[in-house]
């Protein structure tokens, strides 16, 4: 369970995904994830029951890899789609093969499953890019619309191998030709064969059929939105309060393959030095954190920590810094006692409960009694049980009905995710525009509740980890009119100075910092 958390943490990067009570009722709501979703593309999805044979003519990359993303499509959990062997949902990738496509590859090699995971993620991210090249190159518009869901997955994969990866394209040619003829039918394969022949050869001529970034601001921001793959709503929120320049650039860092974290798990007696060592054996490259004594940094080499059980063992845990740096602001002592509001999954609760030394409280509420109930497998794991106590809430009940007031209260706010876009690939096609009304209103009941859990002379810390000012800067300035007994504590004392805002505030650009997009307000009420 251990392993899942670490790996949930790592896809989801502390993206707060509270149970379906916790969001307004208009908000669709799938229930494995957490999220609200899209209506899956129309078309049949039916997982075969035929008999499983095994053809070793297919890739199993690929074959993998159109099965999780027809997963993910038709409304699958993004962040269960991977553990420590490559398996999804606690059953065997063959297994969902087999019963999706009627037949079954060999078995997954490490070669495979980084394909898959490039494949997956990157297939996703520029999955409006793709779509555009796929629909410029079909013979007429209804070709696409009509196309089953399957059939686009094998396309997206085949286009995004051959524009994205750059790999031999006739070789993705036949490959993709291939499984289209067996999964699907002869048909489907000559479909296959005719679009990514068309897309070779306008490779070749360096001439894709792309959009110019020309006309009013409109035109330009769904330009803008093919050529870097984002929603619209998105292009024209970013160009509105960053300018066109730096809404590209941060694009740019969304669609980049994501950099991981480490950290040492201290409460287990780790340092971070102990866990270079580790590293070193397993000759992964990393680099040391220049903000956080127990980070390392990483780009690659995480199925090579997860083989070695670094993870399964609690030595440490996936963590983004801009999560690590949260928590530095709230500045956990030894023997305070602290109420994590929105804890799971529980990556900064068990953080601050590894601060604690071993003595004061790290009351972890959250309405997800499943989720807390990993939570407290991973805290024994990581040996930071005895200073963590979980309550099964909703954070608004809770504080309607007890007096408890605590020296710190950290509400993780539920939010929309736009910090963290780059290592969570479907978010951004899961988010729409109205739910960030419906988010800030949840997220000022929460900070009311929040509030009343604080001790004269307390603090509170509210933290999201999203990039908009109207979840961050703009909730706390209407929580100081509610609520005229708190008070900003500026956070220099805690974080570097480059992540500290004229106002006080903490914030982790993805630009400017390489890290996810984070934001902290700490909050002291009057004695």
């Amino acid at each position: 369970m251990a392993v899942v958390l670490s790996l949930r943490l790592l896809l989801s990067a502390d993206t707060k995904r509270p149970s379906s009570s916790s969001f307004p009722k208009s908000l669709k709501f799938d229930k494995r994830t957490k999220t609200s979703v899209s209506t899956p593309r129309k078309g049949n999805f039916n997982p075969s029951h035929k008999t499983q044979k095994v053809n070793l003519e297919i890739s199993p990359h690929r074959a993998v890899s159109a099965v999780r993303l027809m997963r993910i499509e038709m409304g699958g959990a993004f962040a269960d789609l991977l553990n420590e062997k490559g398996k999804g949902s606690g059953e065997n990738e063959m297994g969902y093969v087999g019963r999706t496509l009627g037949f079954r590859t060999r078995d997954l090699e490490d070669r495979d499953l980084r394909l898959v995971t490039d494949i997956v993620g990157g297939t996703i991210r520029w999955k409006r890019y793709l779509d555009h090249l796929i629909s410029s190159l079909c013979n007429d518009g209804n070709t696409f619309a009509r196309m089953e869901p399957l059939l686009l997955q094998i396309l997206r994969i085949g286009f995004y191998e051959i524009v994205k990866l750059d790999m031999p394209p006739y070789a993705v040619v036949d490959e993709n030709v291939r499984l289209a003829k067996v999964a699907l039918r002869h048909g489907a394969g000559n479909l296959v064969n005719a679009i990514l022949r068309k897309l070779v050869l306008l490779m070749e001529t360096d001439s894709l059929p792309l959009p110019k970034l020309e006309g009013d601001d409109r035109a330009q921001a769904r330009a803008l939105a093919t050529l870097h793959s984002h929603p619209v709503w998105m292009v024209r929120r970013w160009t509105k309060h960053l300018g066109q320049e730096e809404a590209i650039r941060l694009m740019m860092w969304n669609n980049s393959d994501p950099s991981f974290s480490l950290r040492a798990n201290s409460g287990k007696g780790l340092s971070r030095a102990d866990l270079v060592t580790k590293l070193n054996v397993l000759k992964v490259p990393h680099e040391l954190s220049s903000h956080l004594n127990d980070f390392v940094r990483m780009k690659t080499g995480l199925q090579l920590v997860i083989q070695a059980g670094l993870l399964k063992e609690g030595l440490c845990s996936v963590q983004d810094e801009s999560a690590g740096l949260v928590v530095s602001v709230v500045d956990p002592q030894p023997g305070e006692s602290i109420i994590d509001c929105c804890a799971a999954p529980g990556g900064k609760t068990l953080y601050m409960a590894s601060l604690l030394s071993g003595q004061g409280m790290v009351y972890a509420v959250d309405i997800n009694e499943g989720r807390l109930r990993i939570l407290k497998e991973t805290a024994k794991l990581h040996q930071v049980d005895g200073v963590i106590t979980n309550v099964h809430s909703d954070i608004r009940t809770f504080s309607d009905n007890n007096s408890t007031e605590c020296d710190k209260v950290l509400l993780d706010a539920p939010c929309s995710g736009l910090g963290v876009l780059s290592k969570r690939a479907d978010l951004r096609w899961n988010r729409k525009l109205e739910d960030m009304e419906q988010l800030k209103s949840l997220q000022d009941e929460l900070l009311d509740a929040a509030s009343l859990l604080v001790k004269p002379g307390g603090v509170l810390v509210y933290s999201t980890c999203s990039i908009d000012p109207e979840e961050n800067e703009e909730r706390i300035a209407t929580f100081l009119l509610r609520h005229p007994e708190f008070q900003i504590d500026p956070v220099g004392r805690y974080v570097p100075p480059e992540f500290v805002t004229e106002q006080g505030f903490y914030f982790s650009n993805p630009v400017k910092h390489s890290l996810d997009g984070a934001f902290a307000a700490r909050l002291a009420r009057a004695l």
